[in-house]
């Protein structure tokens, strides 16, 4: 039973596969014209759809508005009861529907005419009453849907929903929209860190540092580490410069050399050229140096290469950027 189920399974994701396959392989022109007109508008872009196939609008809008175009979703048969007037004439309209002949769709050409607003159809059907009445057809045609009857809306909307994330995210790179930009409209959740977290707002500043000169001896530099309890030292030079670091992993190795070094000045047992990174970074781009390098401590420079702060991979881990 288990088997017959997973390769049921299988067979249904490879025929939905299928689909979205060969929507792709349809696509031409009318694909770019879509996309010149929906950055050309003026106004928002309105979708709308009856049942599944609204189902997918709905999906299309908040694509939409998450990488920088302003939509809104049009319920076809609210639409006939007053919801229509969201539309302005400055607005364009995207209608998703599989057969492209529902009732709903029908009666709000008229509006739509009045208006002048072109309408982009995304259709399974290039010859029905939708495709006729628009300024731009898609074609999401497939072979059949994923069940065996050829019933329920599956393949058919797979494909609708493919074909709504091209349209956006070309759509999003046509006009630039920057991960600056994207981060502003996703400021929640584990995205909204990942976009929005920098190392300025983790970073161990002042007090915190355990700075010592290149002159200090390194039983001193021991008693800096220990008190602030970051696991390294910096050293600088007499500009306050950064010259290098030393930490808990270069103690451990002088411990294992036998060599007499508590005496020795910290210039003498610095490594130098540490990762650095600067305040303004993204807390995710610290922690894939951290990652690239195998390093538990990375120091934060200015323009002026003097260290202004450090972050430990623990900072990170507590911030739940993963």
């Amino acid at each position: 039973m288990v088997k017959t189920m997973l390769k049921r399974a299988k067979e249904i994701i490879v025929r939905e596969a299928d689909a979205v396959r060969q929507v792709a392989e349809k696509l031409n022109h009318s694909f770019c014209k879509a996309v010149e007109t929906i950055l050309n508008c003026k106004g928002k872009v309105i979708v709308t759809g009856m049942g599944k196939s609204g189902l997918v609008g709905r999906k299309l809008v908040a694509t939409f508005n998450s990488t920088g175009t302003p939509a809104m979703f049009l319920h076809a048969a609210e639409g006939l009861h007053g919801d229509v007037g969201i539309l302005q004439k400055d607005d364009i309209v995207i209608a998703v529907s599989k057969s492209g002949n529902s009732d709903e769709l029908e009666r709000l050409f008229p509006l739509f005419d009045r208006l002048g607003v072109p309408i982009i159809a995304i259709t399974g059907n290039t010859n029905s009453n939708l495709a006729k009445k628009s300024m731009i057809t898609l074609d999401v045609s497939v072979p059949g849907e994923a069940d065996n009857d050829n019933l329920a809306p599956t393949s058919s909307t797979t494909a609708a929903l493919a074909l709504g994330d091209a349209l956006a995210v070309v759509v999003q790179e046509q006009r630039g929209f920057s991960m600056e930009d994207f981060s502003l409209l996703h400021p929640g959740g584990t995205l909204g860190r990942r976009l929005n977290l920098r190392i300025k707002d983790l970073m161990h500043t002042d007090d915190e540092l355990p700075l010592v000169s290149s002159n200090t001896l390194v039983k001193e530099m021991i008693l800096e580490m220990t008190a602030k309890r970051l696991g390294c030292a910096l050293i600088v030079d007499e500009q306050e410069k950064l010259i290098g670091i030393f930490t808990d992993g270069d103690l451990r190795r002088l411990v294992e050399s036998n060599l007499d070094f508590l005496t020795k000045k910290s210039g003498e047992v610095v490594t130098t050229d540490p990762k650095r990174i600067t305040a303004d970074a993204l807390a995710e781009r610290g922690l894939k140096v951290m990652e690239d390098y195998k390093i538990t401590v990375l120091v934060i420079v200015d323009k002026q290469e003097k260290p202004v702060g450090l972050v430990h991979i623990h900072d990170i881990l507590q911030s739940k950027l993963v």
